[in-house]
């Protein structure tokens, strides 16, 4: 498993929003909003002075949360809240630009323009939206559109798999901060056998050039003759990371592929496409950087 490949990727592939309900069984909300207020036009707090915006389950709604008639039920239990408050009035009117609304503790996306797509990167590609030398890059995959979009963290040329693209810039600085600690896993496929001590001697630690370096998780998930694969987790973020630390330990990596991305999973997604996410997938993303 690796980052990158020759090929030339596919465009879009839209998933279904089926499944961004909301039940009280903890299924994450649809898609988390932007920082800011309720639009309020003055008037006593819990009339309909907030003449200003648009009605909160009209906005529910057009997230992709819930029916209108639903949006109102979940209202009238308590388990919307706007700008850190619980709001239980019908009617109640806000900025989708500008409010931050939380359903069942999960944040909901309000803009139209947030763009959240994941990318199953290929073997050979660069991780850039540009380059001058024209060589595949991941840039060329978006370039008729005409919105921003930051890649979050990069794999290098040859490796493969998860990539997030968005124009959410404050979502992007931190699933990359450290402060944040946000796990990245990846499948090497590495020479065997596999001695029983390299999980410990990893996750103990190895020194690399710029200072010791270890993984939150190690597995062995399958031997064939003379090769292993293996699942490493780790949290930090620096160049080729895993490739170091295993070539460190004895094991140069010889394809690497990159997972999943705090909860959020490369699954089945074809090499070379693009996909959206859920409102679900979009709502982890925002938790796991407290947002």
């Amino acid at each position: 498993m690796s980052e990158h490949e020759g090929r030339a990727p596919g465009r879009d592939q839209d998933i279904s929003d089926e499944d961004a309900g909301f039940g009280r069984s903890g299924q994450p909300p649809a898609r988390p909003a932007r920082s800011g207020r309720v639009a309020r036009s003055g008037g006593k707090e819990g009339t309909d002075a907030n003449a200003e915006g648009v009605r909160l389950q009209k906005v529910l709604a057009a997230a992709g949360i819930a029916s209108r008639r639903k949006a109102e039920e979940m209202i009238a239990m308590g388990r919307v809240k706007v700008d850190g408050l619980v709001v239980k009035e019908q009617g109640r009117r806000v900025d989708p630009d500008i409010a931050v609304v939380h359903v069942d503790g999960n944040r909901v996306v309000l803009q139209e323009n947030q763009v959240y797509l994941a990318l199953n990167k290929m073997p050979g590609w660069l991780s850039t939206m540009q380059d001058e030398d024209n060589r595949p890059h991941i840039g060329q995959l978006v370039e008729d559109r005409t919105e921003r979009l930051f890649h979050v963290g990069r794999l290098d040329r040859d490796s493969e798999g998860l990539l997030l693209l968005t124009n959410d810039g404050e979502l992007a600085h931190r699933l990359t901060h450290p402060s944040y600690g946000v796990a990245k896993t990846y499948m090497a496929e590495i020479p065997g056998p596999v001695p029983r001590d390299l999980g410990r001697r990893l996750k103990k630690g190895i020194e690399l050039e710029d200072g010791m370096a270890k993984v939150d998780s190690f597995e062995i998930v399958d031997v064939h003759a003379q090769r292993a694969v293996v699942e490493v987790v780790l949290h930090e973020g620096r160049k080729h990371i895993v490739r170091r630390l295993l070539d460190a330990a004895g094991h140069p990596v010889s394809r690497l592929v990159r997972t999943q991305i705090g909860e959020l999973q490369l699954g089945h997604q074809r090499p070379g496409t693009l996909r959206k996410l859920s409102p679900v997938e979009i709502a982890l993303l925002y938790k796991a950087v407290d947002l």
